[in-house]
């Protein structure tokens, strides 16, 4: 029982830090990208521009029937968030890879939210790269996923070498 607790905790700080800062910063993204020309940081290595995209990664399924986007951009992404945060909360032992995964389902929720409340827009305002090697675009709740996932697979790779 006590392990279950220390982990709704430690989910629940997880959860509410990412989906937070990822809000946080779309918040900021509407209020000073929007409508703007983009703002190269760095010589253009970053590049900050308001965008909304209305489909998955890179803009895939943007033009799909409304109830497709439904199943397969809702509600398939919020049961697999939830499943994942639930068996987190009752089977994991791991923090590190506990932390990993929910931040991966943190970043999930937060894109989820903008769908749910947004038309199905989701806010992206970040653009990586030197010259024309570049990223899309994409914003922090993307930036949670993408770590998260990357840095859960060393964390397996370490275990097992060990």
């Amino acid at each position: 029982m006590k392990r279950k607790l220390n982990n709704l905790y430690l989910v629940s700080i997880v959860l509410a830090v990412n989906i937070l800062l990822d809000r946080m910063t779309k918040y900021l993204a509407v209020e000073f990208l929007k409508g703007r020309p983009n703002i190269g940081i760095l010589f253009d290595s970053i590049v900050l521009g308001y965008v909304e995209n209305t489909g998955a990664f890179l803009g895939l399924g943007s033009d799909w029937n409304i109830h497709v986007k439904y199943f397969f951009l809702i509600i398939v992404p919020m049961i697999i968030c939830l499943a994942v945060i639930i068996f987190s909360i009752f089977k994991s032992v791991d923090k590190k890879k506990l932390i990993l995964v929910i931040t991966v389902a943190a970043g999930g929720l937060s894109n989820l939210i903008d769908r749910l409340f947004n038309s199905f827009a989701v806010i992206d305002f970040l653009n990586f790269g030197i010259g024309n090697l570049r990223t899309g675009v994409l914003n922090v709740a993307d930036l949670s996923v993408t770590f998260g996932a990357a840095l859960f697979v060393m964390v397996e790779f370490r275990n097992g070498k060990d």
